[in-house]
């Protein structure tokens, strides 16, 4: 109870606004249309429902820019990308309460194939399965590439990183996983199963999982945009399809918010016991007390002193949330079909939202008298939990890390922003637990089962792990920046001292093996520059868009991958060059330094593509 008071600091609720049509409207007409036009959005949708009333559902915006095609928050419909994952999950608790599936059995029990033993449903609905990510393949480019949804597992099996039920590590494939074993269970295909147990008793007539969209709902389909002023994005495919696939819209959106809101009931229609959906939505065991965490496939992200559940949702260009409002019966859907500049339209709805309908004021923090020697216990690099390690995409793991600052206040800094941007200094307030004075933003840290600082922002499905030497971003970048720049300056200060020696009519007192021994370096150097500059390019690719994470860049990865173990041969040849520059007494010392930093630059460089699966052929990932 004293952990409870120190975290919220006893808020204080201030007068609600009341929650009719007319307030909601009026309200979301201020903030909607704005945003979208300073952030470049095509359009959005938002939906709210209380006590199983539709109080508001309304379309803004454009689903076709080009032919301004108005969104209708009836016939207009969105890819809410990961929030069809709660279908998954209302799909297992069906067969739960049939006896055909029990959450705490190993799933190897339900499948025609293996996977790492020990893994319950239980664990893949909090998602502590221990998988690393799968990102290859998440997308694809067309219909051609779907495949089976047991292709796709097959196939697609990733590497189980950390013992099932102990970390936090969100799973797009554990999720696909839960969908197949629905399908084998039920005997009927995912797709099928969801929309004749969950939508079409709900009355979702325009939703669906299907890819491509039945010719029924294709002309209502939304286009996506990475912004509104650039043209028009085609269809994603989504083949790890159970995970967030489903198209929908605002209207079908309600009807499950109010199923789940009361009970599993809509109407006459029942898709739940009242048992399962109180177990759907219960918090599940945390070693954070003080943090959001799991429910049964729900999420917490409880704010402004009410316990919040629901689910967020992304494609590449599609964005979403959906939120239960437990003790006020309320349910919030917004979508946006486009990525958009630098405008988060669904958190600054629901932001907005819970600060009008729902508000209160943050008590006063009373830091803890150890709070300058906790923090500086903490401060480090932490490397997030939902992450690659076998393949090319772990080198983000080296170089995209949370930098927690130990402030002189005792405050820490490192996460949250204030909206100039400035990092917020959160307080230490319970034991290992930091929060902003002006907000109800948090950290909590604990030691792992290792003994290793393990870091929690309030995401309740992954955590963040503190970085050892080796694991470092400060390591990892200044391996790979000490190694560039010395390939630089070599590839640039040799045709320089050239021209220098031209200029001044000098030449390089070498012997012929001396010669063939300088320019086999400077070789080696080229093909190291060519391996950096061929992963940047690999890069850009990929930010292309996530369905081209697969089959299509094989070929140039393996090419970038084959110059980077070239460039690794030319460790001996330049150490080789350096004793021989070193032991020659004429050598001037400038030539020494040189062949020392190269040497040094090659071994950097191809330390830090070693260590950060850069070389790694494989493409599981």
């Amino acid at each position: 109870m004293r952990l409870l008071v120190c975290l919220l600091a006893l808020p204080l609720f201030a007068q609600t606004e009341k929650l009719t049509t007319t307030d909601v409207e009026a309200f979301f007409d201020g903030l909607i249309p704005p945003t979208i036009e300073r952030g470049d959005i095509a359009g959005a949708v938002v939906a709210v429902v209380k006590d199983g009333r539709v109080v508001l559902q309304k379309g803004y915006g454009y689903a076709n820019v080009s032919s301004k095609r108005r969104v209708s928050p009836d016939s207009t419909l969105f890819r809410p990308g990961s929030i069809s994952k709660l279908f998954v999950w209302t799909s297992v608790m069906q067969l739960v309460e049939q006896g055909k599936l029990d959450l705490d059995h190993d799933v190897n029990d339900y499948l025609d194939f293996k996977v790492p033993a020990g893994i319950t449903l239980r664990h893949i609905m909090t998602h502590t399965s221990g998988f690393e990510e799968a990102l290859r393949e998440l997308f694809v480019p067309s219909e051609k590439e779907m495949g089976t949804l047991k292709a796709y597992l097959v196939g697609h099996l990733p590497q189980q990183i950390f013992q099932p039920g102990k970390v936090p590590a969100y799973s797009n494939y554990a999720t696909s996983l839960a969908g197949y074993i629905v399908e084998r269970m039920s005997g009927e295909p995912f797709v099928d199963y969801a929309t004749k147990h969950i939508m079409k008793p709900l009355g979702m007539e325009r939703t669906t999982f299907a890819q491509p969209l039945p010719d029924a709902l294709r002309g209502l389909m939304s286009s996506g945009y990475s912004v509104a002023s650039q043209p028009a994005k085609g269809f994603e495919f989504v083949k790890a399809y159970p995970a967030g696939s489903v198209s929908t819209t605002a209207a079908d959106m309600t009807r499950f918010m109010m199923a789940h809101l009361n009970n599993g009931q809509l109407g006459d229609v029942r898709i739940l016991k009242p048992e399962s959906v109180e177990q759907m939505h219960t918090r599940q065991a945390s070693p954070y007390p003080a943090m959001h965490a799991m429910a049964l496939g729900f999420y917490e992200e409880s704010r402004n002193g009410h316990r919040i559940i629901g689910h967020g949702g992304d494609t590449a260009w599609f964005h979403s949330n959906l939120s239960l409002i437990l003790d006020a019966n309320t349910g919030l859907f917004i979508s946006q079909n486009s990525a958009g500049k630098d405008a988060d339209l669904r958190g600054l709805v629901f932001r907005k939202f819970m600060d009008r309908y729902f508000p209160f004021v943050p008590g006063r923090i009373e830091p803890l008298t150890s709070a300058k020697q906790d923090a500086s216990a903490v401060a480090g690099h932490y490397i997030s939990s939902r992450r690659v390690e076998s393949g090319l995409p772990a080198v983000l793991n080296g170089i995209s890390q949370v930098n927690i600052n130990a402030n002189g206040d005792g405050s820490i800094s490192g996460v949250f922003r204030h909206p100039s941007g400035e990092l917020k200094k959160l307080k230490e307030v319970a034991l290992m637990v930091f929060r902003d004075e002006d907000s109800e933003d948090r950290l909590s840290f604990r030691k792992d089962d290792q003994g290793r600082w393990e870091l929690n922002i309030g995401y309740s499905f992954m955590v963040f792990q503190r970085a050892s030497f080796k694991d470092n971003m400060i390591t990892a970048l200044g391996m790979i920046g000490f190694g560039a720049g010395m390939m630089l300056a070599a590839i640039l200060g040799w045709p320089i001292a050239a021209a220098i020696r031209w200029h001044y009519g000098r030449s390089l007192a070498l012997t012929p093996a001396e010669q063939r021994l300088r320019r086999a370096v400077q070789c080696f150097c080229v093909i190291e520059a060519g391996f950096l500059v061929g992963l940047l390019l690999l890069g850009q690719a990929m930010n292309g868009g996530i369905d081209r994470i697969g089959p299509m860049l094989d070929g140039k990865q393996h090419f970038v991958q084959a110059l980077g173990w070239l460039a690794a041969l030319g460790i001996p040849v330049a150490l080789y060059a350096m004793f021989k520059t070193w032991t020659k007494p004429s050598a001037w010392w400038l030539a020494k330094v040189r062949d020392l930093a190269v040497a040094v630059g090659l071994m950097a460089c191809t330390w830090f593509a070693w260590y950060w699966q850069l070389l790694n052929f494989s493409t599981k990932y």
